[in-house]
C-alpha cells in the first residue's frame, strides 16, 4: 500500500515557485517524490530553484500570471506531450497595502489579477482532459488568514483572498464527479521577502503587535508547505472545498 503522504509519480504544478512559499512548496513536494512543474516570472530565480531541487524530470516555466489571457494556452504547453497534472499549487501572490482612499483602479487590478484571475484562469486550464491526470487531481489556492480577518490598508489584498474561498467551495462542488479536489490554506503572516516588504512600513510598535497576534510566532514556509502537501495526497482524498487554517494561533487569538 502507497503511504498517503508520498507523491511519487506525481507531476505537480506550483506557481510562485521562485521564492517563499512556492519554493519551500516545491522543494517538498520532490522530496515526496513528485516532479514538479515550478512557474514564476522571475526567470533566473526558477533556473536556481529547480537546480536545487531533488529527484529528476522537474520543469520550469517563466510567465507574468497578470497575463491572465495567456494562462489556457500555457496550462496545455506544460502538460504536452503527455504529461499531464496530477496537481497544483497557486502561490503566487500580490501583497498590496493601501488605504482605500489611495486604492486606484490600477492597484487594485495588479492585486486580483494574479491572486484571483489567475487561480480561476490556472484552474480552468487544470480541469481541462489534456492537462489534469485521468484520474482525477488535487488542487491547492494559498489564500490567507486576512481574507478571513480583514486588515487595516489591506482591503485590496483582503477582498482577493477572500475571493479563493467562493472560488474553491463552489469548483469543488463542480468538479467533484471528476475527482478534483480543491482547498485552500489560508496561512497567517509567514516570514517571506513578501513579508519583509510590508512590514519595512512598519514601526516597531507595528511589528510587535503582529508577531503577538501569533502565539506560536510567526510562520515559515515550510509550514505552509506542509499543510498544502497534506492537501494533495491521498491523505485528503475525502477533503474537498475546505480552507485549512494554518496560522499560529492567530485567528483565534
Amino acid at each position: 500500500m502507497t503511504h498517503p503522504f508520498v507523491l511519487t509519480g506525481r507531476r505537480i504544478l506550483v506557481t510562485g515557485a521562485a521564492s517563499g512559499i512556492g519554493l519551500a512548496t516545491a522543494h517538498l513536494l520532490a522530496r515526496l517524490g513528485a516532479t514538479v512543474a515550478a512557474l514564476d516570472r522571475d526567470e533566473a530565480g526558477l533556473a536556481a530553484a529547480l537546480g536545487a531541487l531533488p529527484g529528476s524530470g522537474h520543469t520550469t516555466h517563466t510567465h507574468d500570471l497578470r497575463d491572465v489571457e495567456a494562462i489556457p494556452a500555457l496550462m496545455q504547453a506544460i502538460a504536452a506531450p503527455d504529461r499531464p497534472l496530477a496537481g497544483m499549487v497557486h502561490a503566487a501572490g500580490v501583497a498590496s497595502i493601501w488605504p482605500t482612499r489611495l486604492l486606484s483602479p490600477d492597484r487594485y487590478r495588479d492585486v486580483f489579477a494574479v491572486n484571483t484571475e489567475a487561480a480561476l484562469a490556472l484552474l480552468r486550464g487544470f480541469q481541462h482532459r489534456a492537462v489534469c491526470a485521468a484520474g482525477g487531481g488535487s488542487v491547492v489556492f494559498i489564500s490567507s488568514v486576512v481574507g478571513m480577518v480583514g486588515s487595516s490598508g489591506a482591503a485590496a489584498y483582503a477582498m482577493s483572498k477572500a475571493a479563493l474561498t467562493g472560488l474553491a467551495k463552489s469548483t469543488a462542488l463542480e468538479y467533484a464527479p471528476r475527482n478534483i479536489r480543491v482547498n485552500c490554506v489560508a496561512p497567517g503572516f509567514v516570514k517571506t521577502d513578501m513579508y519583509d516588504r510590508v512590514a519595512a512600513r512598519w514601526d516597531e510598535t507595528q511589528r510587535l503587535q503582529v508577531e503577538a497576534m501569533h502565539p506560536l510566532g510567526l510562520g515559515q514556509p515550510a509550514d505552509v508547505a506542509n499543510a498544502a502537501a497534506f492537501l494533495l495526497g491521498d491523505a485528503a482524498r475525502w477533503i474537498t472545498g475546505t480552507v485549512l487554517v494554518c496560522d499560529g494561533g492567530y485567528t483565534a487569538s
